[in-house]
């Protein structure tokens, strides 16, 4: 006998040998239930927040540009001091801050020349139940409600600068993907003589023009940061008008502006939000580039980069009014960068979870 044939035949005699007992049939009284669905129905955003939610540093971060959005909203409430209000006699003094006196950082002490302890806010005379927690620069301006003040100035030239940046970007980048051919050669040689031109020649032109400040900033920014966002839409564009439902919406009759905002645009919204979570630490540190070599926010108002080129002037004196706004610039890229990582995870399904 074949091999075959002896093992049909031992699987026979086996089942010579089964109780019908063990086996029941399940009856079924609705057809419906054998159709169900077991797992909840998730969209395309659902199913990248399920994502995202695994990723702890995704979700740290996501607290941490939170926290500090709402940190900036209520400066005005939070502030304990005016950041404009100078006062020379208590100028460079150290943090303090109530019930932490037992630290050396927040005792509100400092070193004279001697190297001898003295308090700084008894020799200034500072009121009793007065504190300054994170102390005060060379005027005697609160260094805390500066940096929350200074904070929310850089945070509004990246959004102001990113909202820019997705209009140009967005509009260039579909009109060169969808027309092609000598539009778009036309098109991409006009971004590289743009991109050619160096951001810090470009400040330098627009200083002609304008005068230092907030506007002139956005300006600056918002000419040359949409490029990248404009190259990025342009060839998921290129890519996604071969697919077939554009095909069909085109044999349809649909207009191109409606193929554009309701088929090519919805299937690259992932891609557009990771770019501008990308683009937002880029224009806070471009502000604060430009800042800190003097031709950004004019005083008496002040950003992260004016706080930083103002406390690294003394720093080996008085390092905490250089550390504290460099701690505060270093968490906000770090938390928008790692956001911007996660989110380009969860956007993409075909990364393994």
């Amino acid at each position: 006998m074949s091999q075959p044939s002896q093992v049909a035949a031992d699987a026979k005699d086996a089942s010579k040998d089964l109780d019908p007992c063990l086996f029941e049939f399940k009856q079924i009284e609705d057809q419906s239930e054998q159709e169900a669905i077991a797992a909840p129905s998730l969209n395309f955003f659902q199913d990248s927040w399920r994502r995202l939610k695994k990723n702890k540093g995704a979700m740290i971060s996501l607290f941490f540009v939170i926290l500090i959005i709402i940190l900036t909203l209520l400066a005005p409430v939070l502030a304990p001091h005016s950041p404009f209000a100078q006062n020379p006699a208590q100028a460079n003094l150290p943090p303090k801050i109530p019930g932490l006196e037992g630290w050396s950082w927040f005792n509100g002490q400092a070193r004279n020349r001697g190297g001898v302890l003295f308090d700084a806010y008894e020799q200034a005379q500072v009121p009793a139940g007065t504190y300054y927690y994170l102390g005060t620069d060379g005027l005697g301006r609160d260094l805390l409600s500066r940096i929350l003040y200074g904070t929310r100035i850089s945070l509004l030239v990246a959004c102001v600068a990113v909202v820019i940046n997705v209009v140009l970007g967005l509009t260039y980048g579909l009109i060169s993907g969808w027309s092609g051919g000598k539009v778009d050669t036309f098109m991409q040689r006009v971004l590289e003589v743009i991109s050619g031109v160096p951001n810090l020649v470009i400040v330098v032109l627009m200083l002609l023009v304008l005068e230092p400040g907030l506007l002139s900033i956005i300006i600056t920014i918002s000419l040359t940061s949409w490029i990248s966002m404009s190259r990025v839409v342009r060839a998921q564009t290129m890519r996604i008008k071969q697919q077939e439902y554009v095909l069909a919406a085109q044999v349809l009759g649909q207009s191109t502006f409606k193929i554009m905002t309701r088929h090519i645009l919805p299937n690259m919204l992932g891609i557009i939000v990771v770019q501008m979570m990308f683009a937002i630490p880029s224009a806070i540190f471009f502000e604060a580039f430009l800042s800190f070599i003097g031709i950004g926010i004019p005083a008496p108002n002040a950003s992260l980069g004016t706080l930083l080129n103002d406390g690294y002037k003394t720093f080996r004196f008085l390092p905490h009014l250089m550390w504290y706004p460099a701690v505060t610039i270093s968490l906000i890229m770090l938390s928008f960068n790692l956001l911007a990582d996660g989110l380009r995870d969860a956007f993409d399904p075909k990364m393994k979870e």
